[in-house]
């Protein structure tokens, strides 16, 4: 119990205490330990790995999001271009297969974070990131990409009072953004908790992560572009006019190099400081019945998330059979000490026990519904949100990382800001301060972990207080060096 004056639990720590545990072991003990877009008969057969020595114009190291859409890009540019892309494992299975397919326009972590890093040019970065999800919904298109697009856009809610005022502040602002009231917001999605929302329409698309890879995959093959799964880059370095590229059984000669490696450690060893990897987890349910959904309305099919620091987001999914899901995940954001990244980290029991509490107390009404997924992944999270770049060897190689949750989107951009360090011929894209400045590295350890540990506590004690951020998030605030889920 509180005492006087002492910060309030939240709705969801309330609920952790209130709904009964056997309830909660129900709903997960058939759930598989593997992310539900993964465990999909669509996905491809895995293609060879490198053996022996190849040549290449370009070589793109990493087969998420990142390097298939600079691979993709590449070909666009220019056809005759000799591509080769190599993934450490499978196509997509990282970050890119496991995240809740909220394909975004923001290329800064939302307005607020850009217009506090890069205030001189927020409002132009704001413009090209609804260019880039525009122009990412025509390669969809055009590439006959079958990853569910759909353009619903996102209904932020507030789960507390104090928090209502805050997405009044932002009504008026777009025509394309509206402002709910309780009533309003609860016809939208039915759920108690909700006091108001904000719907932002045009901002987000909904979408299949893992089929976007896939899709992205098929339409480098069609283009000519050399994909080589299960090839780890052990090393790089600079042969000659070329660049080296060395894997478990094979070698590769690139005249100029991409390196989507994002959240794993980078080659180049003057940027891996600057990301540190950190845990989300997610829920899948089973197929919801009709009279479920019709218990939740959420006619409108958008991505939703609340206001909180640890904050939730979930959405409608559509299964292969055709039935409709919710996927539920977020809040923890779990970092483990040395930057370490292990396959047992992608589960853990306490954070799906803990979403499964916030997910019935956020539809009381689904109390029967059980979960089909549990799953997690690493983040590639910076210090400013936002990704970063680099280049080396003589702007032979380029570099991107730090996307922070928002890869779906705006690893597309950055692809087509490697491509353009790549090829040294200056772009409006490689005169943003948000390509040349780069956001400060973290500490090594123990003091990152020290740090990251005080700053996720003063977070938790920032949503119990009305959101009011205490003296080290101000501190953290005043140097440009935060962290958040």
């Amino acid at each position: 119990m509180n005492g006087p004056g002492s910060p309030s639990r939240t709705v969801y720590e309330l609920a952790e205490r209130q709904i009964p545990d056997s309830r909660i072991a129900a709903a997960l003990a058939n759930a598989r330990r593997e992310s539900f877009w993964l465990d999909d008969p669509a996905r491809p057969e895995p293609l060879p790995a490198l053996a022996g020595a190849a040549r290449t114009d370009l070589a793109v190291v990493g087969g998420g999001y990142s390097g298939l859409w600079t691979a993709l890009l590449a070909k666009e540019r220019n056809p005759d271009r000799r591509v080769l892309l190599l993934e450490g494992r499978r196509i997509g299975w990282a970050a890119s297969g496991r995240n809740g397919g909220f394909c975004e326009a923001s290329l800064t972590h939302g307005d607020a974070n850009g217009e506090k890093h890069l205030p001189g040019e927020a409002a132009r970065l704001r413009g090209l990131g609804r260019e880039n999800l525009e122009q990412i919904a025509a390669a969809v298109e055009e590439y006959g990409i079958d990853c569910g697009f759909e353009w619903t856009g996102t209904l932020t809610v507030a789960t507390a009072d104090h928090q209502v005022q805050w997405l009044r502040d932002e009504e008026g602002q777009d025509p394309d953004v509206l402002f709910l009231d309780q009533e309003a917001v609860r016809k939208e999605v039915g759920s108690p908790l909700y006091r108001a929302g904000l719907w932002d329409k045009k901002s987000t698309a909904m979408l299949n992560p893992a089929r976007l890879a896939w899709g992205l995959q098929r339409a480098c093959l069609a283009a000519g572009v050399e994909i080589f799964e299960n090839s780890p880059v052990r090393g790089l370095r600079k042969s000659g006019t070329a660049v080296e590229l060395r894997t478990d059984r094979g070698t590769v000669a690139a005249d100029r190099v991409a390196l989507a490696t994002n959240v794993f450690p980078s080659l180049l060893k003057r940027t891996r400081l600057h990301t540190v990897p950190v845990y989300d987890y997610a829920l899948m349910t089973e197929p919801l019945t009709p009279e479920q959904l019709r218990a939740i309305g959420w006619h409108n099919r958008q991505g939703l998330a609340d206001l909180d620091n640890r904050f939730h987001y979930y959405r409608l999914a559509t299964d292969p059979a055709g039935g409709t899901r919710i996927l539920f995940g977020g809040y923890d954001a779990v970092y483990h000490y040395g930057r370490r990244l292990r396959r047992d980290y992608e589960q853990r029991d306490a954070t799906f026990t803990r979403l499964a509490a916030h997910f019935f107390a956020t539809f009381p009404q689904l109390g029967d519904v059980k979960f089909s997924h549990r799953w997690g992944g690493a983040i590639d999270t910076c210090s400013r949100f936002f990704p970063f770049f680099a280049t080396a060897c003589g702007g032979r190689v380029s570099f991107a990382a730090g996307y922070t949750g928002l890869g779906v989107g705006a690893t597309r951009f950055g692809a087509n800001v490697m491509l353009d360090l790549l090829a040294g011929t200056p772009t409006e894209r490689t005169r943003l301060a948000m390509v040349r400045r780069r956001p400060l590295p973290f500490p090594p350890e123990p003091l990152a972990w020290l740090g990251i540990k005080a700053t996720t506590a003063a977070l938790v004690r920032a949503d119990r207080n009305q959101g009011r951020r205490g003296p080290w998030l101000k501190a953290m605030d005043s140097i440009g060096m935060g962290f958040d889920s």
